[in-house]
């Protein structure tokens, strides 16, 4: 499974403009319904319901907000930089401006925890948040999100 298996060169927001953790999850959810074809409602309230569980941040500025629809037949993923930071109650007390929305079938099993652990490794490599946050633009974005990892 790679990134071009999760997410879609449209599903790449460059600059979303949000003030709060709730309007960042209702744009993502918005914006992953008309690319997915599912319930925009659906989509918000599972994550929600995820949130309430502890928050989907995972240090660095990155958060991974998720969680498995019935009626989703694949994997998919959206990515969205922010305009600004926002507070996403992240273990580690930073803001959060880069977000990997990832949505799973209701049967996906070990399918969603690999993707989730290949997206929190992708995002969590300081030199591709770097140059994440330096693109200007989704196709630059989508660039970086699929360059093979470098070999060290």
């Amino acid at each position: 499974m790679t990134i071009t298996d999760l997410v879609a060169p449209e599903a790449i927001i460059p600059a979303l403009k949000v003030t709060s953790k709730k309007q960042a999850l209702q744009d993502l959810a918005a914006r992953a319904a008309q690319l997915s074809g599912q319930n925009e409602r659906a989509i918000f309230e599972v994550l929600l319901q995820r949130e309430k569980l502890g928050t989907t941040a995972v240090g660095y500025g990155v958060a991974i907000p998720h969680g498995k629809l019935q009626k989703l037949e694949k994997l998919f993923g959206l990515f969205a930089r922010l305009e600004r930071p926002i507070d996403f109650e992240a273990m580690d007390g930073q803001p959060v401006d880069l977000l990997f929305l990832l949505l799973a079938p209701e049967g996906a099993g070990a399918d969603h925890l690999k993707a989730l652990a290949k997206i929190a490794r992708l995002l969590r490599d300081q030199e591709t948040a770097r140059k994440l946050r330096a693109s200007s633009d989704g196709p630059a974005i989508y660039s970086v999100l699929t360059q093979p990892a470098s070999v060290a």
